[in-house]
């Protein structure tokens, strides 16, 4: 059940971190997820743009659009009460003009209904455009390390920070996401050395997938987490349901009987009332 009497703020986040008390994040994509993910006690809800890989079936984020956003996102508000909702801005929004950023977040939380928006990346125009938000009332997230949406230009899912300068730049870029007016931060796939000192030298919480036990959160991909049709499996990735080998095993079920004529019985049929029988079928029943 959920662990939250009252709807997750930007304040709820800092006080936890000022407490010690762990982030809880999950992703979601539709209304049940949202429900369910809640239901279990997520403190926030992140319509990641991951669900160009584990809804839409794509081989990486960039495909997905403002508009796949959009529509996902209005899902999850729509099962979401508590959890506080934070959606991706897609490929390449986050680098365009401040104006361009303001109305992709604008409608992200206006017309889709977040609460928050997240940006991968840290280089100047990227930083403009959080600004832009943040002085427009628009709650960001940043995103720092393994950036998905630059997955190409990165040549593939690796570590990042693992040698002395681009540790140090992770640390600089994490300050000036701060500076900017972000109220939290992802760090994707950071040796958890890295991530202890960032976490020490910022007010603003942390939030890691691949990056150790001393972020104050975590986050992970429902599908992942669920091992629910994702073929991916990230070392990082600790397995808490076989939901996936559940379903499997359901449908299977439900094929075999349909074949086997055991589905449906009388038990899950409609009758018809007596009288009409009678009418019908000049009082012979089938």
């Amino acid at each position: 059940m959920s662990t939250h009497a009252k709807k997750v703020t930007l304040r709820t986040l800092h006080q936890m971190k000022n407490q010690g008390t762990k982030i809880a994040m999950v992703t979601a994509y539709d209304y049940p997820s949202a429900k369910m993910a809640e239901a279990g006690g997520a403190d926030l809800l992140l319509v990641g743009d991951s669900l160009g890989m584990v809804v839409l079936g794509y081989e990486s984020t960039v495909p997905v659009t403002l508009e796949d956003m959009l529509h996902h996102t209005k899902a999850v508000v729509r099962g979401a009460h508590h959890s506080l909702v934070v959606s991706d801005l897609p490929f390449l929004t986050a680098h365009l003009g401040r104006e361009d950023v303001l109305k992709a977040a604008g409608r992200l939380m206006q017309e889709g209904g977040a609460q928050a928006v997240k940006v991968e990346g840290c280089n100047n125009a990227v930083l403009d455009g959080i600004r832009a938000c943040v002085d427009a009332g628009i709650p960001v997230m940043g995103h720092i390390g393994l950036t998905p949406q630059s997955v190409h230009q990165l040549g593939g899912y690796r570590i990042q920070g693992r040698d002395l300068e681009s540790a140090k730049q992770l640390m600089d870029d994490a300050k000036r996401l701060e500076e900017a007016g972000v109220f939290s931060i992802v760090l994707e796939c950071v040796p958890e050395e890295v991530t202890a000192r960032i976490t020490e030298a910022l007010n603003v919480p942390t939030i890691g997938i691949g990056a150790g036990r001393f972020c104050d959160g975590q986050v992970l991909v429902y599908h992942d987490l669920l091992q629910y049709g994702s073929e991916m499996s990230p070392s990082f990735v600790k397995t808490y349901a076989k939901t996936g080998e559940e379903v499997i095993r359901g449908i299977a079920t439900y094929v075999r009987e349909v074949r086997e004529g055991a589905f449906p019985d009388k038990k899950h049929t409609f009758q018809l009332h007596p009288s009409v029988m009678d009418t019908l079928y000049g009082g012979r029943s089938s």
